[in-house]
């Protein structure tokens, strides 16, 4: 049913995951968690393909950065593609460098999910550093709540994506993360939210081909709320054994500011999880 706009999305049962994370949500002390959430921005200094406006990601992050502001998220999450493909690596970092000069500037906590164009050109090392981070998947909490970055640049043979030596429909985790994420659900009690890029909740070209093997160990941690993706450039949402998968609009879609989308996530101490969705996004809100 729709609440304030939003879309509210109630389970007709209450799974275990359920029951966990409402115990972890008593702490009196914990306050709720806000993210900023944008995805395939796909930012290049080129001229327009089909429905993709890559110089004008700029503007449109800049228009998301004074809702951010306002908002003031204790983190920011891009969900993949920040960059798109350019001819060389020098061409693809100088993308690189100034679309994320622009990010870097909005909040202090920022978490990047690898796409498969952040990685066309430029190999995950040189995408990482160009962004500051050491690691393509990890793990972190904030305020009683686990946070999961996944990475599912890798070909079915296990190599990782880099220097155009993939096909962007061969996505996987691979079986060194998956033995990782297997260890890290297993070692944590907390509600947990994953972000990925290629999507978890299908089969086609969008999705990530062991998508099955992933979901399996959210569902046996009984821990995993919400799986929040990007890739397939338009909003939707499915409930897969008791998980939300929340695939966001892609920012590059579209020329001007009407076709901006980027969203502000909010997790309550109770539970609920809202998504404020801005322009194409989509709103949402669930309560766990």
């Amino acid at each position: 049913m729709l609440r304030d706009g939003s879309l509210l999305l109630a389970a007709t049962a209450m799974p275990p995951s359920l029951l966990i994370s409402q115990k972890a949500f008593a702490d009196d002390s914990a306050r709720a968690v806000r993210v900023g959430l944008v995805t395939d921005l796909h930012y290049a200094d080129k001229s327009p393909a089909g429905t993709r406006h890559y110089r004008e990601s700029i503007d449109k992050l800049e228009t998301a950065r004074q809702q951010f502001t306002n908002d003031q998220p204790d983190f920011l999450v891009e969900l993949g593609d920040l960059i798109d493909a350019a001819d060389s690596v020098e061409v693809e970092q100088q993308y690189l460098k100034t679309i994320n000069t622009k990010f870097a500037a909005i909040c202090d906590e920022r978490h990047y999910v690898l796409g498969n164009h952040c990685v066309d050109t430029l190999t995950k090392q040189e995408f990482l550093a160009g962004v500051e981070k050491e690691h393509s998947y990890y793990s972190f909490d904030r305020e009683g709540i686990h946070f999961i970055i996944l990475d599912s640049c890798f070909r079915s043979d296990g190599e990782p994506y880099g220097r155009r030596n993939f096909h962007w429909t061969d996505a996987n985790v691979s079986a060194e993360e998956l033995e990782w994420l297997r260890g890290d659900l297993q070692s944590n009690s907390k509600p947990t939210v994953v972000f990925a890029h290629h999507r978890l909740d299908v089969s086609n070209h969008h999705g990530v081909k062991n998508n099955a093997e992933v979901r399996k160990a959210f569902e046996e941690s009984g821990d995993v709320l919400a799986v929040f993706q990007g890739h397939s450039h338009q909003n939707d949402l499915k409930e897969i054994g008791g998980i939300h998968y929340c695939t966001l609009a892609a920012m590059v879609e579209g020329s001007g500011p009407e076709s901006n989308g980027y969203s502000v996530m909010d997790i309550q101490p109770d539970g609920t999880i809202k998504i404020k969705g801005f322009v194409r996004q989509a709103s949402y809100q669930w309560n766990t």
